[in-house]
């Protein structure tokens, strides 16, 4: 994610230094000031935060009582640790929506087997285990049918959140952009499709989303939004269901399901994490097409992407191919294709089709999708002119101002962000 976040940070005027664990990961390729360190030494954490104005991150898995001890020293730390801490920790994150009134699935804290039995004759089984803290792209999530299950994972776990095994259509997702003085700006709901735990497809916006539920969901966000406090990008994942939708998780940053920000809207979610971060105006999250798709490139046996990666420039001038500069193994996300239009179905070949063209797998692993079908190079390039800001939830965005005066000018060049 700082890896992208690099070009918003040059468009803006903004100094942008990085803290990474080695000095081959992906950031390190794309950006000058470098600094190689463990951030969950708090020594290095420290010396890098001296360096800078602003700090930020990529990731949940700083430690929270690093980024307190920081905040205490003086530092600025956005998202703060008071707001960070319900991303990183699962149990926290479900009593604070209960907490909000906002909708939760069914969930226990279990570190015992009559924990998880009660739970069971609450909710039956299969049921949901999850680590409280650290996982992600399906790790630390189990789906467990017995207690003899429990019990297993009880032995390496003293804590773990139980939750109803959700009977969902389909999942979506919504991001906000938050400023430290509390202005606010949603993108459209997205439809997104998971592969083995891991996203592999948005589509903005979710086809068909009915605009009365598209409101509850922008209502919802900024809810959370709001009452945590959060400074700058938040994504929010949820189950629809045939009543409403049920919240899933949230993560503080820029996140997988807002990549279609990067071609298909007026803001990328980059550009507006460092507005947001550094407390400058945030920009428009209106849609700049009728549809906007991004698929995730996930690695395969195919080791050489460049090839492939030429073949799809050339046969698809309108996609964009965004790489991580990652090595290639099994599962791993190594990069990702927007495409946008105002066919669906015609976006959502295309951007499939360079995605596991890309990867070096076959042209349809997606059973109960939509084939790709016309895939002639002659796709048009379209016009991204229309960035209006629209104020109907379900039209795809919605803007607010924390004060209903004018929003104060902060330079650039007084910022430096990590």
């Amino acid at each position: 994610m700082a890896r992208m976040l690099a070009p918003a940070a040059e468009a803006l005027g903004i100094r942008f230094s990085v803290l990474a664990e080695t000095a081959d990961a992906p950031a390190t390729q794309v950006i000058n000031e470098v600094t190689v360190g463990d951030y969950k030494d708090f020594a290095t954490l420290k010396a890098f935060a001296e360096t800078v104005d602003v700090v930020t991150f990529d990731h949940e898995h700083v430690p929270p009582e690093h980024l307190r001890a920081l905040v205490e020293a003086g530092h600025a730390v956005r998202p703060g640790p008071q707001a960070l801490i319900f991303a990183q920790d699962k149990i926290l994150m479900r009593a604070k929506m209960d907490e909000l009134g906002l909708p939760n699935p069914a969930w226990a804290v279990v570190t015992s087997l009559a924990d998880a039995e009660a739970f069971a004759e609450r909710v039956g089984f299969p049921f949901i285990l999850k680590t409280p803290r650290g996982g992600y792209d399906g790790k630390g999530v189990r789906v467990v049918e017995t207690l003899d299950e429990v019990a297993e994972w009880l032995t390496e776990m003293p804590q773990l959140l139980a939750e109803e095994k959700v009977d969902f259509t389909r999942e979506l997702a919504v991001m906000v952009g938050r400023s430290a003085m509390g202005q606010t700006a949603v993108w459209p709901v997205v439809e997104t499709w998971q592969q083995n735990g891991v996203c592999k497809e948005a589509i903005a916006p979710a086809p068909g989303l009915p605009e009365d539920r598209a409101r509850e969901i922008t209502e919802a966000i900024l809810t959370v939004a709001g009452a945590l406090d959060v400074t700058g990008v938040m994504a929010m994942e949820m189950f629809e269901t045939a009543d409403g939708f049920l919240i899933n998780e949230f993560a503080m940053r820029p996140h997988n399901t807002g990549h279609w920000t990067q071609d298909g809207a007026v803001t990328s979610q980059f550009e507006q994490h460092l507005r947001a971060v550094l407390d400058l105006p945030l920009g428009s999250p209106a849609a700049r097409e009728d549809v906007s798709v991004m698929v995730n490139v996930l690695g395969a046996d195919h080791e050489d992407l460049y090839q492939p990666y030429l073949h799809v420039m050339a046969h698809d001038p309108a996609i964009k191919v965004h790489l991580y500069g990652k090595s290639v193994r099994p599962g791993r996300k190594v990069g990702h294709v927007n495409a946008y239009g105002t066919d669906r179905d015609a976006v959502l070949a295309r951007a499939r089709h360079a995605a596991d063209f890309i990867a070096g797998v076959d042209v349809d692993p997606h059973p109960g999708k939509p084939v790709p079908s016309d895939l002639g190079a002659g796709a048009a390039i379209t016009d991204a002119a229309a960035d209006t800001v629209t104020t109907d939830a379900a039209a795809g965005s919605v803007t607010t101002d924390a004060a209903a005066g004018t929003l104060p000018a902060i330079s650039p060049d007084e910022k430096d962000l990590p």
